[in-house]
Order: C-alpha cells, then sequence, then structure tokens
C-alpha cells in the first residue's frame, strides 16, 4: 500500500499562486495513477485534476487552464501549480492514488488547507 502526504497549501490573495505537493511512500509510486481533489465547506468533495501512471492528465472545468498536475516519479511526488487563484477555490485539497488500471482500492493523504482571500 502507499501512504501519501500533501503539503503547499496557505493563505493566498486572489489571483495569486501556488504550489501543493503530494509524497508517497511504501510503494512504487510509478505504476499509480493519481489525483488531486478539493472539498470545500459544506460541499461534497470533488475531482480537480487526474494524472496517470503513463503521464495523461485531465481537469474538472472550473480549473482548466489555470492549474496543471504533474508528476516526478524519481521523488515519488506529485504536484499541483495553482494559478489565478480565485475565492471559491477555497477548499481541503486532497490527493489521492490507486493503482492504474482501475483498481477499487483508493489510499488518501490527509489533506492541505488552502485559502483564496484578500
Amino acid at each position: 500500500q502507499v501512504q501519501l502526504v500533501e503539503s503547499g497549501g496557505g493563505l493566498v490573495q486572489p489571483g495569486g499562486s501556488l504550489r501543493l505537493s503530494c509524497a508517497a511512500s511504501g510503494s512504487i509510486f510509478s505504476i499509480y495513477d493519481m489525483t488531486w481533489h478539493r472539498q470545500a465547506p459544506g460541499q461534497q468533495r470533488e475531482l480537480v485534476a487526474v494524472i496517470l501512471s503513463g503521464g495523461s492528465t485531465n481537469y474538472a472545468e472550473s480549473v482548466k487552464g489555470r492549474f496543471t498536475v504533474s508528476r516526478d516519479n524519481a521523488k515519488n511526488t506529485m504536484y499541483l501549480q495553482m494559478n489565478s487563484l480565485k475565492p471559491e477555490d477555497t477548499a481541503v485539497y486532497y490527493c489521492a492514488a490507486a493503482l492504474r488500471g482501475g483498481s477499487p482500492k483508493v489510499y488518501w493523504g490527509q489533506g492541505t488547507q488552502v485559502t483564496v482571500s484578500s
């Protein structure tokens, strides 16, 4: 199994940028499909970005053109570069991992808070 730890959250003004990291341990990182999710207060958790083991990416419509997901398999780390942040991006951001090929078992990190406010 894999353990995940997010970092990089914080308070940022609208229009600002943050880079989140998701560090993995305990397994072979390169064979996992990785995702970023977020959950705002009173809202359901939503999928933000996907990066598959092979490097393909996909994004929620609400973040396309502003967020970029990437991974460094040598460092066992996934990143989420967030630019042009808006107040509605405020949420707890979680990373998740699942074995490539559509495994039903999903591993989650503990989350990192992102607050966009002036």
